[in-house]
């Protein structure tokens, strides 16, 4: 950059007596600019304190001259070459290849990402390189996909009685739930969206530790100040559900990076939707992990509908996985209705995370076989008999029973018990919720301030005055006090 000496003329005069102080003599710093060699464009300079003006112009041309001069860098550029002898550039990030032929990176692959798959529609491996599951995972897998499957449907029909206020389901996305928590370990930090209660189901959270939470009653974690379905278990690191979409996947991305810094021989995992990937978090969560090496597992259910807007209203690139390239993250596409392929790249996903230091990319392609929450009705923009084929011949409960029939693991018995005593159990869970007290009005106002501001306590006055004065407008079951 060219020294800006004839516009600031306090900063031209302050030079003009430094340099008329120290003099030009041979040992000066100036001297060994000027006498290092000037091109032969400029004439020698004079040291003179007779015209400054002219020594200051000459010396900030000369500084720009010869700061880039340097014998060693010159070696350098000229050795940039690769095999053959054609020059790179020594960019920072890494050398970059020059060419001759102007060519523009296409806007889509010629040919679509392939998804990874196990299992085929009628629960048969196709292949065999996959990690082997033992009876014991196999049967707990299904038993957990299953117990969510009828635990959903239950909790829908309560709402839709108005025993509860809202209710969000997984219906047709239990492989992704369940086999990916199956690979996981319980160190391993969850930052869920909505739609992941299989994993707090295969951590031990209980069907009536659910309906507490759907209830809001008093035994609720989080004291009834969230909506059903936003779960949340510090014993089972389970991280609360937030509404607001995508806000969890820079924090895991955070939290992750804390576990590489303690050491830890764990990593976290955030779920999303392919809606939550439209989002400015989701890009900026991927380039922080990549550039911080952080053990994050990033999984996007791309069920093809973000509530009612499709994916082709969403992006034109190749689904999800092919993102994860540009921000340098190792990526897959797994077929997520098969629990045996969801299992096998998460474990594999895992190892490399915390052994790599690496963040890692899944795209889990599956189809939201329910409605997007109690508050939709997915008929009105999806075909019917669309659904009803996600529905029925590609269900991931039923394509992994099979297979586990296979293996005689399974029978229409043990399916028949299991079914039996889940629905008895949820039944109960609910009736145990709906009978348990309401948490008291003050717990609205508690866990935020260690001393409750001036304003909180006058919006809690308020709030008592007004359930005071209109009592019929309020639940009778909340307590006040």
């Amino acid at each position: 950059m060219a020294l800006p000496l004839g516009k600031s003329k306090r900063i031209l005069q302050c030079l003009k007596s430094k340099i008329c102080v120290v003099g030009l003599g041979k040992n000066s710093f100036w001297s060994g600019w000027f006498h290092h060699g000037c091109p032969s464009s400029m004439a020698p300079l004079a040291p003179t304190c007779r015209n400054p003006d002219a020594v200051l112009v000459n010396a900030a041309t000369q500084f720009a001259t010869r700061r880039f001069e340097s014998t060693k860098a010159e070696k350098h550029v000229d050795s940039l070459c690769d095999a053959e002898g054609n020059q790179l550039l020594d960019f920072p990030g890494g050398k970059v290849a020059f060419t001759s032929e102007m060519r523009f990176i296409p806007e889509s692959p010629m040919e679509r990402a392939h998804c990874y798959r196990v299992l085929d529609d009628n629960g048969q491996p196709n292949m065999s390189n996959f990690v082997q599951v033992s009876k014991e995972v196999a049967v707990k897998m299904y038993a957990t996909m299953l117990t969510l499957q009828v635990m959903d449907t239950i909790f829908y029909e309560a709402q839709r009685q108005g025993r509860i206020s809202f209710y969000v389901t997984s219906i047709g996305e239990e492989a992704i739930n369940v086999a990916s928590a199956a690979a996981l370990s319980i160190d391993d930090v969850i930052f869920p969206q909505y739609r992941e209660p299989g994993v707090l189901l295969w951590r031990g959270f209980t069907l009536q530790e659910f309906a507490n939470q759907c209830f809001g009653n008093k035994a609720d974690y989080g004291k009834g100040r969230q909506m059903p379905i936003h779960y949340g278990s510090n014993k089972h690191n389970y991280v609360t559900v937030s509404s607001t979409v995508a806000t969890q996947i820079p924090q895991a991305v955070g939290a992750a990076y804390s576990l590489k810094m303690d050491g830890k021989d764990a990593c976290t995992v955030t779920y999303f939707g392919d809606g939550g990937s439209s989002t400015g978090d989701f890009h900026a969560a991927l380039n922080f992990a990549a550039v911080m090496e952080a053990p994050v597992i990033f999984i996007c259910r791309n069920n093809g509908w973000a509530i009612s807007t499709p994916v082709s209203d969403q992006f034109r690139s190749d689904g999800v996985v092919v993102r994860g390239r540009g921000y340098g993250v190792r990526s897959i596409r797994v077929d997520g209705n098969d629990a045996l392929a969801m299992y096998t790249a998460v474990h594999a996903a895992r190892k490399m995370a915390i052994t790599e230091h690496r963040p890692i990319l899944i795209e889990a392609l599956t189809y939201r076989a329910g409605h997007h929450s109690t508050s939709d009705d997915s008929s009105k923009y999806r075909p019917v008999s669309e659904i009803e084929l996600w529905r029925m011949a590609r269900d991931p409960v039923s394509r992994l029973r099979r297979w586990i029939e296979s293996n005689d693991w399974w029978s229409g018995e043990a399916e028949s018990e299991l079914r039996s005593n889940v629905r008895k159990e949820v039944l109960d869970a609910i009736q145990v919720a709906e009978r348990v007290e309401k948490p008291p009005i003050a717990e609205i106002f508690t866990d935020v301030y260690d001393a409750p501001p001036s304003n909180l306590c006058e919006q809690e006055k308020l709030l008592r005055e007004t359930i005071r004065r209109y009592p019929q407008d309020y639940p009778p079951d909340v307590p006040a006090l």
